[in-house]
């Protein structure tokens, strides 16, 4: 898991053939450095433009919800061939990478509507899957993702809370999980270790990483 940093909340860089970032936020240095930059919905602590402009450059690819093509394009200069914009339920590639994209919403809060498509991605790097929830609660139709590395929002308020997320990753059984979106603006910082402990009490086969 050395090639896996998460600044914070769901800020996420994963170091590779290429270097890919998923909702960049409060990145302290300007490194210009990223291939792909995958955005999973529009609220600050995920669209970031000033983070985006610390990591991206003219030959970074962009990834982010269709619903999100407006505000992106007025929001960001980039030009439309390093664009892909999607929708829940649909797969593409770039290059080497394969790409899921899958639901990410609320059940019962108002915060991230099922009708937004806004987007978590499972990656595959050389045949390593990697899951980013994005902001989202427990989904039936999440069940059935096979990965072998998953970013879990536990924070609670606006996703899943630390509770609900282990019980979200006894389903799903990937060789690790590591969770985000807790420890600064919702979530308390021990939230990490409670749901790690659950999770090792419901599938001693998982490993849980904390990044935060």
């Amino acid at each position: 898991m050395d090639n896996i940093f998460v600044n914070t909340q769901s800020s996420i860089k994963i170091v590779g053939d290429k270097i890919i970032y998923f909702d960049p936020y409060l990145i302290k240095d300007m490194t210009n450095d990223a291939d792909v930059i995958f955005i999973t919905h529009e609220h600050y602590d995920h669209f970031s433009i000033d983070d985006i402009n610390k990591v991206m450059n003219d030959n970074t690819i962009f990834v982010l919800p269709e619903s999100m093509k407006d505000v992106f394009l007025d929001s960001v200069r980039v030009i439309d061939k390093n664009c892909i914009f999607v929708k829940p339920n649909t797969n593409f590639k770039i290059d080497d990478i394969l790409v899921d994209v899958v639901p990410s919403y609320n059940l019962n809060k108002p915060f991230h509507k099922k009708e937004y498509n806004w987007c978590g991605y499972i990656v595959n790097i050389n045949n390593i899957k990697y899951y980013i929830a994005g902001d989202t609660d427990d989904l039936l139709e999440n069940h059935n993702i096979c990965c072998d590395v998953a970013f879990i929002p536990i924070g609670g308020v606006y996703t899943m809370e630390y509770m609900e997320a282990a019980k979200f990753i006894s389903y799903i059984k990937p060789k690790t999980v590591i969770p985000i979106h807790y420890g600064s603006i919702v979530g308390n910082i021990n939230d990490g270790n409670k749901f790690k402990e659950l999770v090792n009490g419901l599938d001693e086969n998982i490993e849980v990483v904390l990044k935060i």
